[in-house]
């Protein structure tokens, strides 16, 4: 697929996908589905500056195989940190492949800094251990992030 045709596609569906989260006052994310293994995940696409500075801000919880996948511009060494954030999340860097290159535990209310270890173009946070618990690792293919142009490889 070309590099337009993704783009297209993935206005597509962020014009038929826009719905605010219940809990959440803030911006209304678009959601898609990811998958992992046999799990899927229904997560909202944090894709601009303002909504990735917003994230999980402010969640009092959030469901089991529910998250937020963040969408950068190029694949660099991201960082993430929970000011403002209540729920303890885990977040799995991605490179352009849709690979985990890292997963960091984070706690609720902390600004510090956790950090791909090489280059990622996402970043994925879901619930505190769910990776843990689910036994994926660095390494592990995310099925799904091929529709926003990249992790074709």
């Amino acid at each position: 697929m070309s590099r337009l045709a993704a783009r297209f596609a993935f206005l597509l569906l962020l014009a038929f996908s826009v719905q605010a989260s219940a809990q959440n006052t803030g911006p209304a994310f678009p959601h898609t589905e990811l998958s992992i293994g046999m799990f899927r995940i229904d997560t909202e696409v944090a894709y601009t500056e303002s909504l990735r500075e917003y994230g999980l801000m402010f969640r009092k919880n959030m469901a089991s195989n529910t998250g937020m996948v963040f969408i950068f511009d190029s694949p660099q060494l991201h960082c993430m940190w929970m000011k403002n954030t209540l729920l303890p999340l885990s977040v799995a860097f991605i490179d352009d492949a849709g690979k985990i290159i890292n997963i960091e535990d984070m706690q609720p209310q902390t600004e510090t800094s956790h950090c791909a270890q090489r280059p990622a173009r996402f970043a994925l946070e879901m619930n505190k251990g769910w990776f843990k618990d689910k036994n994926f690792k660095a390494g592990t293919k995310i099925v799904g992030l091929e529709r926003f142009g990249v992790a074709a490889k």
